[in-house]
């Protein structure tokens, strides 16, 4: 009985295991809600190491189909890539008219839906599996495992999402001023998108440019707002599945509420295949419709 009392004592309540789940592995305690110290950042060990893994992994895949392909009949997985390959082209195609462009952006996308899903595919895995490896490894390291924490879906930490949504920007500026040139790029800063000519167009300039910052913050920030907001919603709602089998079976109501974790977890699983899918051609999609405007003279 005292063993009993000692392991309900210590059990966590729902509020205790979300909250367990939704902190990072960081190099250090953080200070705020946002710390931005640049002599010693704080670093998302977790989100760093599993995106790193998952984009060596793509970009090795990627590499090992290439090298395999044959002119005959191709098998599923190059046919798959090929398929993968065409769509991205194609819709390259149909937005970036230069084509030197296209030679870079169109990989660029590709490369971004392939990592962007196999980051989004991390929320498919057990909920609990990889912490619990964690757990015993920080703990036979001679750590506390109550303090082990393990995120292992990239693309619900905000720092990832924003960083490739700033990555998408400095690609939006290259071509910025690659195609019009620093003072063609300078002037449409101030002309668009309220064009005027004579004194008019001075009175304007700091409203153009203000526009234009405003927008160019906008895309950047809804970009990485709108892949970490859904990833995000969907890891926490896989939580909330696992706490209706946290109840036990105690009572009808708690095998009933077991029963349902089955059912309403493995529906949510099936049901977020298409998110996970959805949410990184949306990404790689504004990519493309994004460095596309950056060849538009407005």
């Amino acid at each position: 009985m005292a063993a009993e009392e000692h392991v309900a004592e210590h059990a966590p309540t729902a509020g205790e295991y979300i909250s367990h789940h939704l902190t990072h592995l960081t190099s250090r305690a953080q200070t705020g809600i946002a710390d931005f110290s640049l002599s010693d950042p704080v670093l998302k060990l977790d989100s760093l190491f599993w995106s790193i893994l998952l984009g060596v992994l793509g970009s090795f895949f990627l590499w090992r189909v290439a090298r395999s392909v044959t002119s005959g009949v191709p098998g599923r997985v190059q046919a798959a890539v090929e398929f993968l390959v065409e769509m991205v082209d194609t819709q390259a195609k149909g937005i970036i008219h230069n084509e030197q462009s296209r030679k870079v952006v169109a990989p660029l996308a590709l490369t971004s839906f392939v990592w962007i899903f196999l980051m989004n595919a991390m929320d498919l895995l057990p909920l609990d599996l990889v912490p619990r490896i964690w757990e015993m490894i920080y703990g036979a390291a001679g750590h506390d495992p109550h303090h082990a924490y393990m995120r292992v879906v990239p693309t619900a930490d905000l720092s990832v999402t924003l960083g490739m949504s700033v990555t998408v920007l400095l690609a939006c500026l290259y071509y910025s001023i690659k195609i019009k040139g620093l003072t063609g790029w300078v002037g449409e800063l101030f002309s668009a998108p309220f064009h005027a000519h004579g004194p008019m167009a001075l009175v304007l300039a700091p409203i153009n440019f203000t526009l234009q910052i405003i927008e160019f913050l906008a895309k950047t920030i809804s970009h990485g707002m709108r892949l970490f907001g859904n990833m995000f919603a969907g890891e926490l709602v896989f939580m909330l599945i696992a706490l209706m089998g946290a109840v036990g079976f105690g009572s009808f109501g708690g095998i009933a509420l077991w029963v349902g974790q089955i059912i309403a977890g493995t529906a949510w699983a099936i049901f977020h295949i298409l998110i996970i899918t959805l949410q990184a051609f949306i990404f790689m999609m504004l990519t493309l419709v994004y460095v596309g405007q950056a060849h538009d003279k407005h």
